[in-house]
């Protein structure tokens, strides 16, 4: 089954408003305006009091590509709540690097989250890290000083505001697979069915490219399990270095939709090299997402059909920031009943990235998927 041609234009017509770029509003500055400084990586989830919960990290400047010593990089986990549909978000926790360490494996960094709500109605954060670990010793040679490896731990709460970093556990991590070394930003959702999906980015020992693969937990079980180490492929062109799903939005059964079985649009950053290059003065202009300045893109699948998703993006990038590197990255999204909730981190002309948000209307929403307005 695939998309009508009519489909594919409601489609980007509604992602292009949902990350309208001119009309996104600051929801969390980082702590500096400077290059190296942002707040994201994370997601959304409403309570059944309509509470908007928020979860992501906060990064101060550094290098993950030369080590530690180059600055802090991700130092803090955090969780927000908002009350006002999203308008704003006020922080109820947050956790350290310390908070969030085994003592075996101190955390150096911290990346992407996810705050996901347990059918018993507890919670459960994941959190990935980079802890203090080496190498397999066939590869050695290839880990920078100061740097360590790339796991997903999750911490568990009777609420988002009882999170209790002392449940801090083991979810994935990878010795084996070389070329998946490192697991790290997941994506945490349930199907209908009970199995609780983790979509989850990797990397090799390398840090040649970026992947995105796919762990499950069946129902009434506590473990994942790996399903796929490359659930979808990197692109040809301007994703071919990197392809990192970021979220799901599951899209709403109306208007050209309305007679269709239930889909989804995936959001992923895109990168065309690991480091920033330079362009031949006379080659053609393009956008060029690389490592901490991914641009962004989207795939669609069939819920009937998950994993197999169709790249809608193939030949250029749909999302990027028309401030500084262009950098627009970690887009999620939160359907309510009143209309669709966005927020990613967006480059500044200063070069920090603070996590911005767009609300659009379900009227408008409406609107799009029935006519493409």
């Amino acid at each position: 089954m695939t998309l009508s041609s009519q489909q594919n234009e409601v489609l980007r017509k509604l992602l292009a408003a949902l990350i309208d770029q001119e009309k996104a509003c600051t929801l969390v500055p980082p702590y500096r305006t400077k290059p190296g400084f942002w707040f994201g990586g994370g997601n959304l989830v409403q309570d059944e009091a309509g509470v908007i919960w928020m979860s992501g990290r906060y990064r101060n400047e550094g290098d993950s590509r030369t080590g530690l010593a180059a600055g802090q990089r991700g130092l803090e986990c955090a969780i927000f709540r908002s009350e006002d549909g999203g308008q704003t978000f006020e922080k109820a926790r947050s956790w350290s690097k310390a908070e969030v360490s085994y003592d075996e494996t101190p955390t150096v960094s911290i990346e992407g989250t996810s705050l996901h709500r347990l059918s018993d109605g507890s919670w459960e954060l994941f959190i990935s890290t980079e802890k203090a670990m080496s190498y397999p010793e066939s590869v050695a040679s290839y880990q920078k000083p100061g740097t360590g490896v790339w796991t997903i731990d999750r911490i568990t709460g009777a609420t988002p505001e009882t999170l209790d970093a002392s449940t801090l556990s083991p979810v994935l991590k990878n010795i084996g697979e070389l070329g998946y070394l490192h697991v790290k930003d997941p994506v945490v959702f349930d199907q209908e069915d009970g199995q609780t999906v983790m979509i989850f980015c990797s990397h090799p020992f390398s840090w040649a490219a970026g992947n995105t693969g796919l762990a499950l937990r069946a129902c009434g079980q506590s473990d994942f399990e790996i399903n796929a180490w490359e659930m979808v492929g990197r692109g040809a062109c301007w994703d071919v270095a990197a392809t990192r799903i970021t979220s799901r939005l599951r899209i709403p059964q109306i208007g050209l939709f309305a007679d269709e079985p239930a889909g989804a649009v995936y959001f992923y950053d895109g990168a065309e090299c690991l480091r920033s290059h330079e362009e031949n003065e006379r080659a053609h202009k393009r956008s060029r997402g690389y490592s901490c300045e991914e641009i962004g893109g989207a795939f669609f699948g069939w819920e009937a059909s998950f994993p197999d998703l169709k790249r809608l993006s193939v030949t250029g990038p749909w999302f990027v920031s028309p401030h500084g590197t262009g950098c627009s990255r970690y887009v999620e999204t939160l359907v309510t009943p009143y209309g669709i909730l966005s927020i990613w981190q967006q480059a500044q002309d200063d070069g920090s990235q603070p996590l911005v948000g767009r609300f659009l209307s379900m009227e408008r929403v409406e609107g799009i998927l029935q006519m493409g307005k």
